[in-house]
């Protein structure tokens, strides 16, 4: 528990024997909010009174000045008390704070297990091409989330489904067919996921130039497009794989293990992992069993055509198709057969999704036909929506061939990174090998950090040149921050040394407060889905570190008691922001 969770709990304990409000309702819905105090007034913590106000019928002055007695009386950690103006101000004894230090220090890797399994489901991606910078920020909130979990006492599945099968990964293989030169990643020297999403991009330029010949025929556009010869090559291609035809699986076979070589080694570089992986091709088929279950209850019903709907409009919704007249499903069947497999064959409690807000309706009408079906689980689903990501030079258009490819951005952020700590002097103490180790690590540092410390759900845009900026609220900042930390505790040949008997001045309190927030963060970021929470608080560790370091010496200081205990606040420091950048996906650098 922190400093302020302490001090609200003492706050609700004091209302209710001092000022006895008998309404236990009322009583429960008051909370007085306790701050930091930043003002010039004497004090660590400023508490608001004026939601007493009505309640007691007193003047806030009164009300603070009774809440300053008890606190006085009734709490071995305060040693005064001011009011100004409704404000009470509280100045916390030193040793509190030592002893919460020390019990932060003690207690940092101690984690309280939840006892429940979460599975968060990431990246997702079609076989048809490459990752992209929208794939970028989705694997890194899916893969940040698992890690936050984690840190909160969670057991975690981190998982994906790859999307393998349907007309997409058709038109590549169709593509690949027709050129008649038999590319493979190794004869053109490309990673299989680039050269497959070369061919989707050689489909749809064919596909366009087609229907454009068909207009010019005189067909309507909307006509052209279902009759150009390549479209209908591809779909009876796809017929073709849903039969079992040996020479289509074959090819998609092949095709797809290119793919998959290559995702691989984008996560290995982006540095994200999974758990489990499933493949479309092996759940397309789920869900039927579910769409009888559900017409056997009455939840579902039959048009004439054969079709089968689910009526939403009670939930504020409209119809659902869930299956087609000629016995097809729709992707709601197979994520609703998916979701139903996932809690048979996984003992979990949660299953959070993490897909852009384009599907934030899928979402919820999922969610609302489970419930329908009486899974009592679907109240554990959660949509993990988040917003558009944009360079600026403008939007992705993946089918134009102009998508912000991952591999590419990644590496841009490598040479950014090395072009800009050449330039500021930066690692220059360092050899080759650990240069080239630093740059790849402060480059996907930056892209990382950039893109979480933004809310997941608003939309964003991500500038490369400003988040690689040595200063600011940006990743290398907060990494050369550690590494400053780690260079003082070398210079000082630091053995840990716990103080028990020191003054703490004003610099040195707020930091430790904010390091006894850790935990709370952490709890705040799993509960809300938020690493943003994480990556800001982070910063603001580090903004009080640098303030704290600017202003008291250290290695020169001649007070033994005074350098250890700052050598020992600055290791717990390295340790949180280190901590932090771990749930983040981030590493970190010894020496800059």
């Amino acid at each position: 528990m922190n400093i302020k969770e302490i001090i609200q709990n003492k706050v609700a304990e004091i209302i209710e024997t001092v000022f006895q409000i008998n309404d236990v309702n009322q009583r429960n819905n008051i909370t007085l909010d306790v701050q930091q105090n930043k003002s010039e007034f004497e004090g660590d913590f400023t508490i608001v009174t004026f939601p007493l106000v009505k309640i007691l019928k007193r003047s806030p002055d009164t009300i603070a000045m009774e809440l300053g007695d008890a606190f006085t009386t009734q709490s071995d950690f305060v040693e005064s008390y001011n009011v100004v103006k409704g404000f009470l101000n509280l100045k916390i004894k030193n040793n509190f704070f030592l002893e919460n230090f020390h019990s932060v220090e003690e207690n940092f890797d101690k984690k309280e297990a939840k006892n429940q399994t979460v599975m968060v489901e990431y990246s997702s991606p079609n076989t048809n091409k490459p990752l992209h910078l929208g794939h970028i920020r989705n694997n890194l909130l899916g893969y940040s989330v698992a890690q936050i979990l984690k840190e909160d006492g969670y057991h975690v599945i981190k998982t994906q489904i790859i999307n393998d099968r349907g007309i997409h990964i058709c038109k590549s293989m169709l593509a690949w067919q027709k050129s008649g030169t038999n590319e493979t990643p190794e004869s053109t020297h490309l990673k299989g996921d680039k050269l497959v999403g070369n061919y989707y991009v050689a489909f749809d330029k064919e596909y366009k130039k087609e229907i454009a010949e068909l207009v010019e025929k005189g067909y309507e556009e909307e006509v052209a497009k279902k009759q150009a010869p390549i479209i209908l090559e591809a779909q009876k291609m796809l017929l073709d794989w849903e039969k079992g035809d040996e020479t289509v699986k074959n090819l998609w076979s092949e095709m797809n293990s290119w793919v998959y070589a290559g995702f691989s080694q984008t996560y290995k570089r982006l540095g994200v992992d999974f758990d489990q992986v499933q493949y479309e091709s092996d759940t397309y088929l789920l869900g039927k069993d579910l769409i009888q279950e559900g017409l056997n209850k009455g939840v579902l019903y039959k048009k004439e055509d054969g079709s089968v709907w689910c009526d939403l409009s009670e939930e504020g919704l409209d119809h659902k198709l869930l299956l087609r007249g000629d016995g097809t499903s729709v992707y709601m069947t197979q994520d609703l057969g998916t979701a139903v497999q996932r809690f048979k064959e996984n003992s979990i409690q949660k299953l959070i999704y993490t897909v852009g807000n384009e599907q934030d309706y899928h979402f919820d009408v999922l969610f609302k036909i489970l419930k329908k079906l009486g899974y009592d689980w679907a109240e554990n689903l959660f949509h993990l929506s988040y917003g558009m990501v944009e360079l600026p030079a403008g939007k992705m258009k993946s089918r134009e061939g102009t998508v912000v490819d991952a591999d590419d951005l990644m590496q841009e952020m490598y040479d950014t990174a090395k072009e800009k700590a050449q330039e500021l002097g930066k690692l220059e103490t360092l050899s080759d090998d650990e240069k080239e180790k630093s740059y790849e690590t402060v480059g996907l540092g930056a892209l990382k950090y950039f893109m979480l410390k933004v809310d997941p759900k608003k939309k964003m845009l991500f500038n490369p040149a400003e988040s690689i900026d040595f200063a600011g609220n940006t990743g290398p900042f907060i990494q050369y921050t550690y590494a400053r930390i780690q260079s003082l505790l070398a210079k000082a040949d630091y053995k840990k040394t716990t103080v028990s008997d020191y003054e703490l001045n004003v610099s040195e309190k707020e930091l430790v407060m904010n390091l006894s927030n850790f935990k709370e963060v952490v709890s705040r970021a799993a509960e809300t889905l938020s690493p943003a929470l994480v990556a800001n608080y982070v910063y603001d560790v580090v903004k009080s570190y640098n303030s704290f370091y600017q202003n008291n010496p250290i290695l020169n200081q001649e007070d033994e008691n005074a350098k250890n205990f700052r050598l020992e606040l600055s290791e717990l420091t390295g340790k949180t922001i280190k901590k932090g950048l771990e749930l983040l996906g981030i590493g970190t650098v010894n020496r800059m």
